[in-house]
């Protein structure tokens, strides 16, 4: 499903090459859930970018679903991102004017998904995710978890093969931080490919297969092999 050949991310700080990521070798089998932990730093937001199509390597070769996407135009990854790929950020990064039914809806929409099939679609997923009584509310009207919810809709409402959540309980009370997390891991069950980053090891050591990174590499790894 996923695989990274000796990738590196270089950014240009000043005058100052910093290597974000370091010879990254990495394979994720379609249906995994594996969590990426390490300390701030480390390089374990810039690879979940990078898988996500959300930025390039400096160097290596990466092949989502059997296709190299490494030098695709900036429409190409688009449009690959918006069929493959769901994101869940610990900010949650909702439409501040958009109700929680509209923000769902706005990939759909961009995808030029017909109205009726994106109106069933919604309606479908508030209901799965709690929500249908918050469908016309703003996420300042709405809670934490709420919000985190409407996102996870948001995040799968194109049906992705690859989930990923990018400190998804960070903004959150612990109760309903598990919550989410049982969220997550339901999708997991179904066969999404769900990739955490977490700096919390009791998060991290909810997966299946556990990456450390340290200094832009990956230093261990817990759990079954892919």
């Amino acid at each position: 499903m996923i695989r990274l050949e000796n990738v590196s991310r270089i950014f240009a700080v000043g005058d100052q090459q910093v290597a974000a990521l370091r010879g990254i070798n990495l394979d994720i089998a379609a249906g995994d859930y594996v969590s990426i932990m390490g300390p701030s730093g480390s390089g374990k937001s810039t690879l979940l970018n990078l898988i996500g199509l959300l930025d390039r390597p400096s160097s290596g070769t990466y092949r989502l679903d059997g296709g190299d996407v490494t030098d695709l135009t900036d429409e190409q990854q688009a449009r690959v991102r918006s069929e493959k790929v769901g994101f869940v950020f610990q900010a949650f990064h909702l439409v501040p004017r958009l109700t929680a039914a509209m923000n769902i809806e706005l990939p759909l929409i961009l995808a030029g998904i017909p109205a009726d099939e994106r109106k069933a679609r919604v309606a479908q997923l508030l209901e799965n995710y709690g929500l249908a009584d918050r469908a016309d509310h703003r996420p300042d009207q709405l809670s934490g978890g709420q919000r985190q919810r409407v996102a996870i809709a948001r995040a799968t409402s194109m049906h992705p093969a690859v989930l990923l959540a990018d400190e998804p309980t960070g903004n959150l009370d612990q109760t309903t931080g598990k919550e989410v997390l049982n969220l997550l891991e339901q999708l997991a069950a179904q066969h999404v490919t769900l990739i955490i980053v977490t700096h919390d090891p009791a998060i991290g050591g909810r997966a299946a297969r556990q990456l450390h990174m340290v200094d832009g590499q990956i230093t261990d790894e817990t759990g079954r092999s892919p």
